[in-house]
């Protein structure tokens, strides 16, 4: 069996505009979201732990300064999510085999189901592992080596879901129940309290 070496690369660079505030930092069962997703990442990659920032740079900075991931910033965060992959995967350290794109705001992708994907991809050999939520197929996704320079190529507001589309038919594809949970706006955060 092959040695993997998974970087996980957290999506942290929006503006929340329509939350009203840094969705990062909103807490939830006594911690914020974004401390929730580094430490499901850091639990389970035995890779880099990359954090991209946009927006609010210094908040999301300081609230991760005690936990060992790698900040790094992105100075395009406004084209869209695009930018912020690129950002992240460019910032992979080489010798990264595969990495899991996943988003802060999601506080039910914990360390779980994270393990669960890499042990799917290293049973099926699978060079795309997606979740499925909501009648929809998205992240977090673990991408192989192979589709990083897809993943760069990725333009403006366009997310992962492009790659997982194009390779679904190849793709181990995991339930997510919750995964369709995510914090946009004051209502999804009232009724995720």
């Amino acid at each position: 069996m092959a040695d993997y070496t998974t970087g996980i690369i957290i999506l942290a660079a929006g503006s929340s505009s329509r939350l009203g505030q840094p969705k990062q930092l909103v807490k939830y069962q006594g911690k914020t979201l974004l401390t929730r997703a580094t430490e499901a990442a850091k639990e389970v990659a035995d890779g880099a732990v990359i954090v991209v920032t946009g927006a609010h740079e210094q908040l999301i900075k300081a609230e991760v300064a005690e936990i060992d991931v790698h900040i790094v910033h992105n100075p395009l965060w406004q084209q869209g999510m695009a930018s912020s992959i690129n950002a992240g995967i460019s910032a992979l350290p080489s010798g990264t085999q595969q990495a899991i794109i996943m988003l802060c705001d999601q506080p039910f992708a914990d360390a779980a189901l994270l393990k669960e994907m890499i042990d799917q991809q290293r049973l099926h050999d699978s060079k795309l592992v997606a979740c499925t939520y909501g009648g929809s197929t998205g992240v977090p996704a673990l991408f192989d080596q192979t589709l990083f320079a897809e993943l760069l190529e990725l333009k403006g507001q366009e997310g992962a879901k492009k790659i997982i589309q194009k390779y679904r038919e190849q793709a181990t594809i995991i339930p997510f129940e919750k995964g369709s949970i995510d914090i946009d706006t004051p209502p999804d955060l009232e009724h995720l309290r």
